[in-house]
């Protein structure tokens, strides 16, 4: 065999694994290790402020969170925002992409003007927000009392009750998001036929109808991917949480943990309380929740938006 059969025979066999293998390699390293290392943290004793405490704890630490009423609060506030936030958002963000699928003038700026948000950097438009909703200056009071809504003498105070802050949470999560998605739903809607809402106009469905019985369930992978892609961010939520707190370090979510969330939870029990065994036990236990609400939502969609496989 020639070496030229030799190096074609080694191009064709072997060249794209090594293509595919830096990928791989990045995974195990930074996705993993971590995964696993954390897991066996989680089955540990394991506390930054005390090296003497070590030793196996079994599944103490995922026992000790059925009792730890902090969790639950944190979990209770983290499912508030994420209603709040992802039902409005997808809604909103599918009705957007509807009227930018029809012909606009100057279509191309609406385009890019809804994608501002989300290139927009989190931690300054977190702390816009922040301002945004102070109990004596902000902006949200302002517009509301020319509405008429509240009373100017007694201003909503966004930091002192869980539906105020979990409102204001949510809009933060809102703004940055609902043009993303809006977007990945137009890029579905492109590649649905013209004659299809053609014929639809000509069977006296309208706009709406179209939407619900034609759009949605011809791009719904795009739409269980956004539901599901949704589900995690929400689960996960940390920056906005932690921001809108006047004092960020603390990391307790308002005076009596009114919009701690889970992700900030377990950033205080690891690198506040330095119960790091703890705090994996929390991770794990939030990947878990995250699985099965993904699931469930994906579930869902499906049977709301035609079972359409």
């Amino acid at each position: 065999m020639s070496w030229r059969d030799r190096l074609h025979r080694f191009d064709l066999r072997y060249v794209p694994y090594l293509l595919v293998a830096p990928f791989f390699l990045l995974f195990l390293v930074f996705g993993l290790f971590p995964l696993i290392y954390n897991g066996v943290v989680s089955l540990r004793h394991y506390r930054l402020d005390d090296p003497t405490l070590t030793g196996w704890a079994g599944f103490d630490n995922f026992a000790r969170l059925f009792t730890d009423s902090d969790f639950w609060n944190a979990l209770y506030n983290t499912l508030g925002i994420f209603l709040l936030s992802t039902v409005p958002q997808l809604f909103l963000a599918l009705v957007l992409a509807s009227l930018l699928n029809r012909k606009l003038r100057a279509q191309t700026w609406w385009r890019v003007g809804f994608l501002v948000p989300y290139v927009t950097p989190l931690v300054a438009s977190t702390l816009v927000f922040g301002v945004f909703f102070s109990r004596d200056h902000g902006l949200a009071n302002w517009a509301l009392q020319t509405l008429g809504i509240g009373d100017p003498a007694a201003p909503i105070d966004w930091r002192a009750s869980k539906p105020a802050a979990w409102t204001a949470i949510a809009t933060m999560v809102n703004w940055k998001w609902i043009g993303y998605n809006a977007l990945l739903y137009l890029a579905a809607m492109q590649s649905i036929p013209r004659d299809v809402y053609e014929a639809s106009a000509l069977d006296g469905a309208g706009a709406w109808r179209q939407l619900w019985r034609i759009t949605v369930p011809m791009i719904q992978p795009v739409v269980i991917f956004t539901v599901v892609l949704s589900t995690i961010g929400g689960f996960q939520l940390f920056t906005e949480p932690m921001l809108f707190e006047l004092n960020s370090q603390a990391a307790t979510g308002g005076p009596n943990g009114e919009w701690q969330s889970i992700a900030q939870l377990i950033y205080k029990v690891g690198w506040k309380d330095l119960n790091l065994g703890y705090a994996a036990a929390m991770s794990w236990a939030l990947f878990l929740i995250i699985l099965v609400v993904a699931g469930f939502n994906s579930w869902l969609t499906s049977r709301f938006s035609g079972g359409r496989r």
